[in-house]
């Protein structure tokens, strides 16, 4: 069997295991077909947990996942904490081995952070309102301050999401972006009027991840190529779909 998971593209330490899944490898029926790791999906939650279950042993690490809310939270995470509840944030770091930092998808980017020598792991849910108000610097920062490291020295993966043809967004995006609603394409938004004449731009989330964190003092970026929409035998899209699966995207330090 081939392997049904997206692992980076990238020069992080081999200390560090992380990777992403795909729709393949699970139990779940349509339409969560087959590697649904959502449990507020709508799936049986018995199959939700074979294929958590599945993920935690392709990490090799006790994953720990967020509940989400679109902002900027950030979340330290230790091995000896039981996580009953899911903390409240949008990305979580760690300096741990035996845990992983987890976020789950079905558009929005996830985004995998490691700093050098694998001393410290994050990983952030970035869409377009987090990422517009600053969740991935306020993982990466954490991951630096927490491994003594500079912003050039981290290696940043960004995983699939909803490209730049599919993700067709209003004026209120581009303004939370610090720009201006045109009626023309400007950098990472391509004007695309509804044919009724609607102003809709299409949005490139990997390319504002990039920008910002170039501006961060990232170098180190990998990632960011795939469409989620496009590709449904691969990818759950909430956008595509409505009632889908969700992916989860994560990383840990090895023991």
């Amino acid at each position: 069997m081939s392997d049904p998971f997206i692992r980076p593209d990238w020069t992080a330490s081999p200390r560090v295991n992380a990777l992403m899944s795909t729709r393949a490898g699970g139990v779940s029926p349509p339409p969560f077909h087959s590697f649904n790791l959502g449990i507020a999906a709508g799936d049986d939650p018995a199959h939700v947990q074979v294929n958590r279950e599945r993920f935690a042993q392709a990490l090799g690490a006790r994953p720990v996942y967020l509940k989400q809310v679109h902002g900027t939270a950030v979340v330290r995470l230790g091995a000896a904490q039981p996580y009953a509840t899911a903390p409240e944030a949008d990305a979580s770091f760690t300096t741990e081995p035996g845990i992983a930092c987890c976020v789950l998808v079905a558009d929005c980017m996830p985004v995998l952070i490691a700093a050098p020598d694998g001393r410290a792991v994050a990983a952030a849910h970035a869409g377009w309102r987090g990422l517009s108000l600053g969740v991935v610097e306020a993982a990466a920062r954490a991951v630096c301050e927490s491994a003594s490291c500079a912003p050039a020295e981290l290696e940043v993966w960004l995983g699939p999401c909803i490209g730049a043809r599919e993700f067709e967004v209003g004026a209120d995006v581009l303004q939370a972006f610090g720009a201006e609603p045109l009626a023309r394409d400007q950098p990472h938004f391509r004007w695309r009027p509804r044919a009724d004449g609607d102003a809709r731009w299409r949005a490139d989330l990997a390319g504002l991840a990039r920008d910002r964190l170039q501006q961060l003092g990232v170098r180190g970026v990998s990632g960011g190529r795939w469409c989620t929409v496009e590709e449904p035998s691969r990818f759950f899209s909430f956008r595509r779909d409505g009632v889908t699966g969700r992916m989860a995207a994560g990383i840990c330090i090895r023991g």
